[in-house]
């Protein structure tokens, strides 16, 4: 007897980033795929987290957030982008800052709280692949526009073209995973004059906020005063202190917006891990030298991995931010991505990220044709990033 039962997610399976890491762990390959460190965290979070165990702390917090926790985070927004979002009554966090189990968490809660049946989301592709399945569960669909390569900028003409009287919002992510690129003050003063002009809301992601190259700087909306009353931004701990497996996020919102995400978030995790909610509180307090360091760490580690693949045959595009980089193969292959990313770790022993994944599905007939680029991650040891680039530039 057949089921009955209809996905409500047809178009989706196994993500790219579980597929490639399974692949890399069966194929004993160098897994420069999934973005995760390979180091470990800081040994004064490590030492925090257990005291907070020891100490009892283990039970439900606020489901905001602990308030310790909220107002370091208050205090670091306050720090970074000095002409943001708060007024001095308003840096405690309290009222515009909720702590998620991570920022997938974040991001699913703020498109459940603006979207409505029948609303159109426009994305960025190459978009991560969180989004579009969020909206779907909202009730609305997401219409794609592709960043211009292979310098991945936005062609904000098309963007006013494709604004319809269904759209409800804009999901941008800078610096951007999967291209490494960044935003700029002209890119974020041209979204707010749109958003205001056409009344939308604007989900942003900067997971990787702190990790910017070569003396760029990232443009937060959280320093656009008239663009942050629409928006959410979405930030994550686990990306700056290099505890993926912690899902510990936020998310800010002006108060009206916040009051609505609050209600949403407390029906899905409720409250994110305490232990971690202190430890981390207690690191921004007395280590915010671990942020301020994190741009000059991981450009370290993007040079030194460039500079390996010097001799490549790949051509390596430019990494403003995050801490991924481009190749592109087309003089190595004639396969697609995907297949190359299949090839290149059974075969050679490197697993990689293709970048079709990230593309509107109904389209990748027509990204395959001009388009072979391939995602690595350089959130590695030096050791890892070496190897993986010597085996590389045999190819």
């Amino acid at each position: 007897m057949e089921s009955s039962f209809k996905t409500k997610l047809p178009n989706l399976g196994t993500s790219i980033f579980t597929e490639m890491s399974m692949m890399a762990s069966q194929y004993k390959a160098i897994n420069l795929s999934q973005g995760f460190p390979e180091f470990d965290v800081p040994e004064f979070l490590k030492s925090e987290i257990k005291q907070a165990i020891a100490d009892g702390k283990n039970q439900y917090c606020p489901s905001t957030g602990l308030p310790e926790l909220l107002k370091q985070i208050g205090d670091l927004i306050h720090r970074k982008y000095q002409k943001g979002v708060f007024a001095e009554d308003l840096i405690n966090g309290m009222q515009n800052v909720t702590v998620t189990s991570g920022a997938t968490e974040a991001l699913w809660v703020a498109i459940q709280t603006i979207v409505r049946s029948g609303d159109e989301v426009i994305v960025f592709d190459p978009a991560y692949d969180s989004y579009e399945p969020a909206v779907e569960l909202a009730g609305g669909s997401c219409r794609h526009i592709s960043l211009n390569a292979p310098n991945y900028s936005v062609n904000w003409d098309l963007v006013e073209q494709a604004i319809n009287n269904n759209t409800r919002a804009i999901i941008i992510n800078s610096p951007h995973n999967p291209t490494g690129t960044l935003l700029s003050k002209s890119d974020l003063d041209t979204l707010q004059k749109l958003v205001i002009k056409h009344n939308l809301y604007v989900v942003s992601d900067e997971v990787y906020e702190y990790m910017t190259f070569d003396g760029m700087r990232h443009e937060s909306v959280l320093a656009y005063p008239e663009l942050f009353k629409r928006a959410f931004v979405v930030s994550s701990f686990g990306k700056t202190f290099h505890c993926t497996g912690w899902k510990l996020g936020y998310c800010v919102a002006p108060l009206d917006l916040t009051v609505e995400f609050r209600k949403i978030h407390q029906y899905v995790t409720f409250c994110s891990f305490t232990p971690a909610q202190f430890a981390i509180a207690s690191m921004l307090k007395t280590h915010p030298n671990h942020i301020d360091e994190l741009a000059e760490y991981y450009q370290q580690k993007r040079d030194l991995l460039v500079d390996a693949l010097g001799n490549s045959r790949f051509k390596v595009l430019p990494s403003r931010g995050t801490y991924f980089l481009l190749l592109d193969y087309s003089v190595i292959s004639n396969l697609n991505d995907h297949e190359f990313c299949h090839w290149l770790t059974q075969e050679i022993g490197v697993a990689a990220i293709p970048l079709s994944p990230f593309y509107q599905t109904g389209k990748l007939a027509d990204y395959h044709k001009s388009n072979k680029v391939v995602r690595l991650c350089f959130a590695k040891n030096d050791e890892t990033l070496l190897k993986a680039a010597e085996i590389l530039c045999k190819l």
